[in-house]
């Protein structure tokens, strides 16, 4: 198999034919489209729980692990806890990275208000460069959970912030002096930026004002990818229209310069928010400070479709594959 996500008809048939919910006491378990999983605690409030692994050599990696874990509450309505942190490390790794890649997380974690609850730590022959997994915690109401399976037909589709978001940022931080034979630095650290963007937790508040079907964020393989699992896990169809999608030009040339497609980069740090009032919530998240925009609806049908340009050209979106940055990273 190939680098990134595990195709869809793989994971059907080799992961999730083979796990079986036997505890009536939870809430939500694996799916297409479906980041966490729950389980009462007590009568009326339920623990929501969502993992994320990350790996390379850069000093923050650790921060994109914990914030896409978070991300994945926040889509569910959870509050968060905490986070189990594990970190595997190839033998050579000096102290001083180890302490950077737990400093990082844990001031991430605390300003975020999450705690740290345990983890382990640990070097490893097989690891050829830092591994962390962070399992996130959180609470919910059990009547106010959301997750992507409750969209309906009629329902529109809101997008929070920018397609290709963190693809942008990560390809800005580790070929900076490549993007830098084509941009200037500032152009550059406008993308890098980005980063600061990851974290879905405020619109995910807003849109919990309002009474919301579903919400899914967008991660690898980008808004087409988002876009599938929303379909896919609510069983029904979708249509949305490219020019309606809100997109930053840092985004827009580097994926020119590396000939990526940006509705299908990761973009960690937007959030798809369904809804019969679409324009409602938008409102709310422009009073909030956030970008977002009505970008399509949920359709009777399982068509899964993108509306181009002037001409209104369609095509039809395909299950997800693997995410463009492996085309560079």
């Amino acid at each position: 198999m190939k680098t990134g996500k595990v195709p869809e008809s793989v994971l059907k048939r080799s992961v999730i034919k083979q796990v079986k919910v036997n505890r009536d006491k939870i809430l939500s378990g694996p799916g297409v489209g479906m980041d966490v999983g729950a389980l009462v605690l007590k009568e009326g409030e339920a623990a929501v729980m969502s993992t994320a692994p990350v790996s390379g050599t850069a000093k923050d990696i650790g921060v994109y692990g914990l914030m896409a874990a978070s991300n994945n509450l926040a889509a569910a309505g959870a509050d968060p806890i905490g986070i189990m942190l594990t970190i595997l490390l190839p033998p050579k790794t000096e102290e001083a990275v180890l302490r950077e890649l737990v400093k990082n997380v844990a001031d991430k974690a605390k300003a975020c208000g999450m705690a740290i609850l345990g983890g382990h730590t640990e070097t490893m022959e097989a690891v050829l460069e830092p591994v962390i997994s962070i399992t996130a915690v959180g609470k919910v109401k059990k009547d106010k959970m959301l997750s992507a399976a409750g969209a309906r037909p009629g329902h529109e589709i809101i997008m929070t912030k920018y397609a290709g978001l963190a693809g942008t940022a990560k390809l800005a931080c580790e070929k900076e002096k490549e993007l830098m034979t084509r941009y200037p630095l500032s152009f550059i650290r406008e993308a890098q930026d980005l980063l600061t963007m990851y974290s879905v937790t405020r619109e995910a508040e807003v849109a919990r004002e309002f009474d919301v079907a579903a919400m899914h964020d967008i991660a690898e393989c980008g808004l087409f990818g988002a876009l599938w699992e929303l379909a896919a896990a609510s069983k029904v169809g979708l249509e949305i229209e490219l020019s309606k999608v809100p997109i930053r030009q840092q985004t827009v040339e580097v994926c020119e310069f590396y000939d990526l497609n940006p509705y299908m980069l990761r973009s960690g740090g937007s959030l798809l928010i369904v809804a019969e009032r679409g324009s409602d919530i938008v409102d709310a998240l422009h009073d909030a400070g956030i970008e977002a925009a009505v970008i399509g609806r949920m359709r009777e049908d399982n068509d899964k479709i993108v509306i181009y340009g002037e001409d209104r050209e369609t095509r039809f979106l395909e299950p997800p594959r693997r995410d463009e940055i492996y085309k560079v990273l």
